[in-house]
């Protein structure tokens, strides 16, 4: 049995203490938020905010393969997750759907092509009959294609529920304490009462995203989300709307909610949502469910994901020492895949449920584990 510090305590930091907690290691979390509930005012982890979609196929649009491929090795790990945690966060694989008004056809042209190149999973065109079969509440797309196989995450449930039963697993959560300095084997941490705790480890992982700077060139993204409460509603599946400016995201979740997003802003400002982004994503939704006329406003949320200069994740491990960091915004996308790397490349593996995962869609998706690539991870 290791004694582990883990310095962050966001979606990478509460998969890690999980997964090594249930193994038999000693934890440590260390984490400078007050407590670990739910937050929507932008300050804490980008896991928070995020919509939760698992979309590998949709993402080629602007990320790479090695993404993708992290993507689908995620979305079995996800559901063996949901299945293995006592509260049962909500966890769905029924495909996700692109939707393009008439003038934008030549964009959404564009995003298929790059899809086309994917040899694990297609587009698949529906008609207008099709679409309302599926999802009777979508009205006014020209155009509807469905993604076979992917699937989406309840953020908030799932960062609770991991961090709840990570609990009872005996982890220690070192809420209010600022990771001051990392190093191989040590870990220093600030308390906010201005205390200061230097501990000594077996293993120390570095998952703190922004936070982790200087020792990454990592910097924030700003995202923007709005979520709104749609009693009624019938929407089964994640949405992404097509448009020449905006890739509008619509994500339904459990108790009538609809989450709508995709603002990516390179600013590290931190402040409420604009009156510009409130009103685009709203009218973006609206045009294609109109339904959500009546919608509540719950809140709208901003965050920060990090990202490399590269914009893609990276693990650097040495004896003792493990860094993780460069989640942007494929986070929810691809954590357990990055988890299990890591877990690997610590010598602590070799998988993040103890054992491999077997693909439990509908056969509607390609399932087993390819490695990631290479260039994810750098052995020092």
């Amino acid at each position: 049995m290791a004694h582990i510090g883990i310095a962050g305590a966001g979606l990478a930091g509460r998969l890690l203490a999980w997964s090594l907690a249930r193994a038999g290691h000693r934890v440590e979390v260390f984490d400078p938020a007050a407590d670990g509930g739910p937050r929507n005012d932008g300050q804490g982890p980008a896991g928070w905010t995020a919509a939760g979609m698992l979309s590998p196929l949709a993402e080629l649009e602007t990320a790479d393969a090695g993404i993708a491929l992290l993507g689908w090795r995620s979305l079995p790990l996800w559901q063996a997750v949901g299945r293995a945690l006592p509260q049962r966060p909500f966890v769905a694989r029924r495909g996700s759907l692109m939707l393009a008004h008439a003038p934008d056809l030549g964009a959404a042209q564009r995003v298929l092509a790059r899809l086309a190149e994917s040899p694990r999973g297609q587009a698949q065109a529906l008609t207008r009959a099709e679409l309302a079969a599926l999802e009777p509440s979508l009205h006014g797309a020209a155009h509807a294609w469905l993604l076979p196989g992917e699937g989406q995450v309840h953020s908030v449930q799932m960062l609770a529920a991991l961090a709840a039963d990570a609990a009872d697993a005996g982890v220690r959560w070192h809420w209010g304490h600022r990771v001051t300095a990392v190093e191989p084997g040590r870990l220093s941490a600030q308390a906010a009462d201005g205390s200061s705790r230097d501990a000594a480890f077996d293993q120390v992982f570095d998952v703190r995203g922004t936070g982790a700077r200087p020792d990454a060139p990592v910097r924030g993204v700003r995202g923007e989300v709005v979520w709104l409460h749609a009693p009624g509603l019938t929407l089964g599946r994640p949405v992404r709307l097509l448009h020449p400016r905006h890739r509008v995201y619509i994500v339904p979740r459990p108790g009538d909610l609809v989450v709508i997003g995709a603002s990516e802003i390179e600013s590290e400002d931190r402040s409420p949502v604009s009156l510009k982004t409130a009103v685009e994503l709203m009218a973006a939704a609206h045009s294609v469910l109109p339904e959500l006329a009546e919608a509540r406003i719950v809140h709208l949320e901003t965050n920060l994901r990090p990202a490399l200069p590269d914009n893609r994740p990276h693990i650097d491990a040495q004896p003792g020492l493990t860094r993780l960091n460069g989640l942007f915004r494929h986070g929810w996308l691809m954590a357990p895949a990055l988890v299990e790397d890591a877990l690997r490349a610590s010598g602590l593996g070799p998988h993040l449920l103890g054992e491999p995962v077997a693909d439990t869609s509908d056969g509607d998706a390609p399932g087993g584990f390819p490695p990631a690539s290479p260039s994810l991870v750098e052995a020092a």
